[in-house]
């Protein structure tokens, strides 16, 4: 017999006074330092249903489901430096207005030019350390006895000794700078990459800052906005008239790892990539800078590597996190056999490099510039050698000066600003959509943020979760769920959701699996589902039917329809989800839901 709503709220105070400790309710969080392996599926369809999940993933974690609108990059190109060989040049442009990305354009000059030719290009993000790295005379000089640098100046600033070398070899070059390193002040390298704790002051509905609750329900991260900078740097190499679209590679060590695998992960311009140093099934890289909600829920990075399948990819195993990235079930014999679906397992290759530690050092670079040499065809005789240069000065590598070309403003307001101006544009975005599209693409996010890409348990006992069948219907009666204090967070001190919410579905969003798992069932029997949510259950319920197939539900009644999840200031409260309030909130859920098929009435 159905319950009727008043009867069932007022049975609901008791479970409303429960509180239980946090791990009652939650397996073992898994972190950063994890074990990621990858599964290869039986056959290249099953990949390839499993790498459209997963693509979408990366996207939506980074912000980016739907792509925005790449607005003007008011691009500046200027103060060419000229060297034996290359030429340097000072860039700066817009990824979104008002917000800056700098770096160094490295051209072929001299006997490596050819004039009116169109150069193969290469994207270079340096990770940490800097474009501006400089290992010092002494530290170079026991790199060189190690046998990891050749030479003086190329060897003390490695980040810049790569790209000297690919204009060399005939490549447009642009290495650019991370958040908060060299140029890139705006937003500086101490939120960008030593956030500690929670601010707040930067908390808010009407206007917040970057690690706020607000902002990772809005899927605003340090990390989505680098992809996003790299997304641009590719639009800015596109538009130069000296390159070759068709031949664009992209390569970047530890966190430009990282960045080179998101941007391969979700573009197709790159013909051939090198990220060394992340692609592993052990430490997935530590900083806040390489960490988003939702991004590695049930996947890693060799997963996320073998995105790229079956374009080019070379990388290699140091005695880092990456050292055992050679032995069966650790990582590239996976790889490979991905790429093995295509028939194409010569295309990814992972050097053994275990007698150095972390590095992107010169017998790296050598294994990357053969590579690059092959599949951009640059027709160079081989082994190609690094030769050294005069290394930059400090006046030389400076994008901005006091004449035409002063820094832009940063700082708290601009982050306000920034977090405002991203939330505004996608929500204008969404609002451009038809009703169809709209309500489509919410259900697709939640669907993710649900993790219908990671295997749901069966349906199972749970107090506040009840199922009743009969005559070919199922009701589903969900009342509040267990009331957590604070939601579990991993062994980090620093208090960044994504170090949690990157790795570990959200308790809402496993509560709302649960409600999944319930539906499913059901549609298994054959069954019409109601779904009857009484007081603190409606977003779940709501969540679960949108992640579940378009027609799976015929009702919902709901309690009340009022609460929002813009209005959660903390991480840890039990209804943060990250990219809720993104896709519409509470109303967006509502609308996606009725357009699959539920009819939704509220009994308040």
């Amino acid at each position: 017999m159905k319950v009727s709503l008043l009867v069932f709220s007022f049975l609901l105070v008791l479970f409303a006074t429960i509180t239980v400790p946090a791990q009652s309710e939650t397996p073992t969080l898994k972190d950063l330092n994890g074990f990621f392996p990858l599964k290869v599926p039986d056959s290249l369809d099953a990949w390839e249903e499993r790498a459209a999940l997963l693509r979408r993933r990366v996207l939506l974690a980074n912000g980016l489901f739907p792509l925005p609108e790449r607005t003007p990059l008011n691009a500046v190109v200027h103060g060419k430096i000229k060297r034996p060989g290359f030429t340097v040049e000072k860039v700066y442009f817009e990824s979104v207005p008002g917000f800056h990305v700098t770096g160094l354009l490295f051209r072929p000059a001299g006997e490596n030019a050819r004039p009116g030719a169109r150069y193969p290009a290469v994207l270079s993000p340096h990770g940490h350390g800097g474009r501006l790295m400089d290992l010092g005379e002494e530290g170079v000089l026991k790199k060189i006895e190690t046998g990891s640098e050749k030479f003086v100046d190329s060897g003390r600033f490695p980040k810049v000794a790569r790209c000297v070398t690919l204009a060399r070899l005939g490549c447009v070059t642009l290495l650019y700078d991370m958040i908060g390193y060299a140029d890139n002040q705006q937003l500086s390298r101490e939120l960008g990459h030593g956030f500690k704790n929670q601010r707040p002051e930067f908390e808010g509905k009407e206007s917040w800052g970057l690690y706020s609750a607000q902002a990772e329900m809005r899927l605003q991260s340090i990390f989505g906005i680098q992809t996003w900078n790299s997304v641009r740097a590719l639009d800015f190499l596109d538009s130069l008239p000296d390159v070759d679209p068709k031949r664009i590679a992209v390569t970047g060590g530890s966190g430009g790892g990282t960045q080179t695998i998101m941007i391969c992960a979700i573009d197709d311009r790159p013909v051939v990539a090198f990220p060394n140093g992340m692609v592993s099934s052990s430490m997935q890289g530590g900083c806040t800078c390489e960490n988003a909600s939702l991004l590695r829920i049930g996947t890693g990075n060799v997963e996320l590597a073998a995105l790229y399948a079956p374009r080019p990819q070379g990388m290699t195993a140091a005695n880092d996190w990456t050292k055992e990235m050679l032995i069966e079930g650790k990582g590239f014999p996976e790889l490979k056999a991905v790429y093995g679906l295509y028939g194409k397992p010569e295309n990814v290759i992972c050097g053994d490099l275990l007698r150095f530690p972390h590095n992107y050092n010169y017998v790296t670079r050598r294994i990357m510039y053969e590579w690059f040499n092959k599949h951009l065809g640059l027709g160079h005789e081989t082994p190609i050698v690094e030769e050294d240069f005069a290394h930059l000065t400090a006046e030389e590598h400076a994008v901005y000066d006091k004449g035409d070309h002063p820094r832009p403003e940063g700082g708290d307001a601009f982050e306000r600003e920034l977090t405002r101006w991203l939330a505004d544009e996608s929500d204008r975005q969404l609002g451009s959509l038809s009703a169809g599209e709209r309500n489509e693409l919410v259900r697709q996010a939640w669907q993710t943020i649900v993790g219908i890409d990671d295997p749901i348990a069966p349906a199972g006992e749970a107090n506040w979760i009840k199922t009743t069948r009969s005559g070919g219907e199922t009701t589903i009666t969900l009342s509040a769920p267990p009331v957590m204090e604070e939601t579990p967070v991993v062994n980090n001190k620093r208090e960044f959701a994504g170090y949690t919410h990157g790795y570990n579905h959200s308790v809402f969003a496993q509560r709302s699996r649960e409600v999944l798992a319930h539906l499913r069932a059901a549609q298994a029997e054959g069954d019409f589902v109601d779904l009857v949510a009484g007081p603190g259950a409606e977003p779940i319920a709501l969540a679960a039917c949108a992640a579940s197939e378009a027609g799976s539900v015929k009702s919902i009644r709901m309690a009340r329809d009022d609460f929002r999840f813009a209005t959660i200031t903390s991480y840890r409260d039990q209804n943060f989800v990250p990219g809720a309030v993104k896709y519409g909130d509470l109303p967006g859920l509502v609308a996606a839901v009725k357009a699959g098929g539920a009819n939704i009435t509220v009994e308040e």
